[in-house]
């Protein structure tokens, strides 16, 4: 096994400064993820940020690092091309609820199913932030929000099952205001070689006056203090249905599973599509390369 020669982390302090609400959660996970980063000796130029629209979404801009910030919920489908091309590259997404488990949830899926070898942070805050203040797909039952002044009618959806059940080999759920696990959390779905999800409660300061860094603080805990294993699939499922007056936080589900890329035969025969010759005569490549601007 290679020895990890842990970066500082001030290596991946971007040139512009955040410009989030004070207080909001996305400040401790732009920390975690670049600790994570930090933690796993991965250079800035080695390490690919993709995000999607929102808030959250603008990660990208705050980290030293190759970053994209993509269509409103095609950020899973913009890293799965960016890996695909070049495997060499650590790809992490970034976004939120809404543009992850909304109108991204199509491409979160087949990704998962395929279990491609990316990593996939989601600030969670129950509530559209950037539009502000609608409900989002995990807003909770009742929940009075702008778009919903009596009450939110509908059943939230559950990000963790959805994970287990349809094939994402490492899910793990993190609290921006436990920074020290979530960094953790998310170098361990970095260094996992399989489709990670790491959904992280990051309380909207503004727009969400329900689940707050106080509400949270009464009830998570944490599953690794309970000698919790995340190997069986079925008990995993169970756990992340867990929510109320006691909520977990750590990796609910582990598995070590044949990805995309190893069992995908154009991928066989080396670690990167970029670095493969065309097969092209340089003046044919070159009237392609003309016909397409």
């Amino acid at each position: 096994m290679a020895t990890v020669v842990e970066l500082p982390v001030d290596l991946y302090k971007g040139p512009v400064d955040p410009d989030w609400c004070p207080g909001c959660g996305d400040f401790g996970v732009l920390k975690s993820v670049q600790q994570a980063a930090a933690s796993l000796g991965i250079e800035p130029k080695d390490l690919l940020v993709v995000s999607g629209i929102g808030c959250s979404s603008n990660l990208p801009g705050f980290i030293h690092a190759y970053g994209i910030h993509s269509l409103h919920g095609r950020a899973v489908a913009v890293a799965t091309g960016a890996h695909l091309a070049n495997t060499d590259l650590k790809v992490v997404v970034t976004g939120g609820d809404g543009d992850g488990y909304g109108i991204g949830v199509g491409h979160f899926i087949h990704a998962m199913r395929r279990n491609l070898d990316i990593t996939y942070v989601v600030m969670d805050n129950q509530i559209y932030g950037l539009t502000t203040g609608q409900t989002s797909p995990t807003t909770t039952k009742e929940h009075r929000t702008k778009s919903t002044p009596n009450g939110n009618i509908e059943l939230p959806l559950n990000p963790l099952a959805l994970a287990i059940t349809t094939g994402a080999t490492y899910v793990a759920r993190g609290f921006s205001g436990e920074q020290k696990q979530l960094a953790e959390l998310i170098a361990g779905g970095i260094a996992h070689k399989g489709f990670s999800l790491i959904d992280v409660f990051s309380p909207c300061v503004t727009y969400n006056k329900v689940n707050t860094y106080a509400f949270f603080k009464e009830r998570v805990y944490k599953l690794e203090e309970n000698g919790w294993d995340p190997s069986d699939a079925a008990r995993s499922l169970q756990k992340s249905f867990e929510w109320g007056e006691k909520i977990p936080l750590g990796v609910l589900y582990k598995s070590e599973q044949p990805t995309y890329e190893d069992s995908e035969p154009v991928l066989r025969d080396g670690p990167a599509m970029i670095k493969r010759p065309l097969g092209l005569k340089p003046e044919v490549f070159g009237q392609l390369i003309e016909e397409m601007i």
